[in-house]
C-alpha cells in the first residue's frame, strides 16, 4: 500500500519545494511538477511532490488521516 501526504507549497527554489503538512515543514522534490507556485496544494509520496491537488482535497485528506489515527 502506498500512502501519500497532502501539503501546501510554502516556497520553491529550482526543483525543490518547502511544504507545510499539518504544521510540519519539509523539503521535497518538485521535479515532476513544472507549474507549481507557493500556495498550491500537492500530494507527496516518498519525498516527491507527485500531483497538484485542490485545497478541498487537502482538507479531506487531513480529515481522513485524523479519523484513521483516532480509530487505530
Amino acid at each position: 500500500m502506498c500512502v501519500g501526504l497532502s501539503a501546501k507549497v510554502v516556497s520553491l527554489h529550482k526543483d525543490t519545494a518547502i511544504i507545510d503538512a499539518q504544521g510540519a515543514r519539509r523539503e521535497v522534490s518538485a521535479r515532476l511538477l513544472s507549474d507549481l507556485e507557493p500556495g498550491d496544494y500537492v500530494m507527496v509520496h516518498a519525498g516527491i511532490a507527485i500531483a497538484k491537488i485542490g485545497s478541498g482535497d487537502d482538507e479531506e485528506s487531513a480529515k481522513v488521516l485524523k479519523e484513521s489515527l483516532q480509530n487505530a
